[in-house]
């Protein structure tokens, strides 16, 4: 309830209308108003109760003034964002944290035409369709987190408006599909190049594994002895990246993948397979492929490469699924038309099955 406090001044009475809210037997919020008369006092404090009764009302004063900005940070530190989140996830979020307009915006007052303005600003500043389209993602995993992490009233809604909108515009979408798969003569030239290297990573070895393995390049490097299936031949692949979570995985792998991990040195201080940095892989490849004018190749090609092949040799989708750990076989079904080419291996007689001679 509020309290009604008369204050007598030479200009004349002042009534003073004070608002306190208690939880748990202490104060969480406090608000007045000073009036001439009364009975204003009175209608003042009368209705700005009942405006305070309003769920969520009261959690969106505490919360006055915290920017969009500080919800995505607070998402990040959470969920440990710099070790937890994929490198593309993270760099987007560190990259929203600092845009300079979610740094001014209220993140309780925001608006579905505020985010419009961002899309199209992001637009204008030449991002593409799925580039803005993991903003607005991103924006609203981290709404959702510290709506219910912080219990902070915030509404997905002005997110989810924005985009309903901005699809129809074709502002955002989903990113092309890519297919595009190394030739043999690529290949061919960039192992040529990593056998005469000195450098400290059997790329030779790492490349030929993922092709046939299907394994990224951040999975390669955490396979680990311990985790070898020697029965069933397969291994468990810890953390593995999935759309909504990370999760370790037992996958199987193909004759030719299992040769080349077998082949790898054993070290009783050593429990990885690969004991290489991710990074220093991506670098070498893309080095490479600039050194030798392979263009628009990525180490993540060799991914859809290897469920190609498999594709190409007459697997049946849970038969490559059981390789690739999809758990979904939405995902695989745009391979299924290589069976209609009829069985085909593309790799028997390859030099590079015999590596090293």
């Amino acid at each position: 309830m509020a309290t009604i406090t008369a204050r007598k001044r030479k200009s004349g009475t002042r009534y003073t209308a004070q608002i306190r809210i208690y939880r748990d037997g202490e104060t969480v919020y406090t608000e007045s108003e000073t009036f001439d008369k009364k009975t204003m006092a009175q209608s003042w404090a009368k209705r700005r109760e009942t405006e305070l009764e309003v769920p969520g009302a009261l959690e969106k004063l505490m919360h006055r003034g915290v920017s969009v900005s500080q919800v995505l940070e607070w998402y990040r530190d959470d969920f440990d964002g710099k070790s937890k989140f994929g490198r593309s996830k993270l760099a987007t979020v560190n990259f929203l944290i600092d845009y300079p307009g979610f740094k001014k915006l209220d993140a309780l007052r925001l608006t579905s035409a505020q985010m419009v303005s961002h899309v199209r600003e992001r637009r204008a500043g030449g991002a593409g369709a799925s580039t803005v389209n993991n903003d607005l993602i991103w924006l609203r995993n981290a709404f959702r987190s510290c709506r219910i992490g912080r219990d902070m009233p915030l509404s997905l809604d002005v997110i989810d408006d924005a985009a309903y909108l901005c699809r129809k515009e074709g502002l955002i979408g989903r990113s092309n599909e890519r297919d595009r798969r190394p030739t043999l003569k690529e290949l061919d030239r960039l192992l040529e190049y990593w056998r005469g290297s000195t450098g400290a990573l059997p790329m030779v070895d790492i490349v030929l594994f993922a092709i046939f393995s299907s394994r990224r390049q951040e999975e390669i490097c955490r396979i680990r002895w311990d985790d070898v299936d020697e029965v069933k031949r397969r291994v468990l692949v810890r953390d593995m990246k999935h759309p909504r979570e990370k999760i370790d995985t037992w996958v199987f792998l193909p004759d030719r993948a299992w040769e080349i991990m077998q082949r790898q040195p054993k070290s009783e201080d050593e429990p990885l397979i690969f004991p290489y940095n991710s990074k220093s892989i991506s670098s070498s490849f893309t080095r490479a492929c600039k050194l030798l004018k392979i263009q628009d190749l990525r180490f993540h090609d060799l991914r859809h490469e290897a469920a190609s092949h498999m594709f190409e040799l007459g697997w049946d989708i849970p038969k490559v699924s059981g390789v690739t750990g999809h758990r979904s076989w939405s995902s695989l079904q745009r391979y299924t038309h290589l069976h209609e080419h009829g069985v085909v291996d593309r790799y028997e007689g390859w030099e590079w099955l015999s590596w090293p001679e």
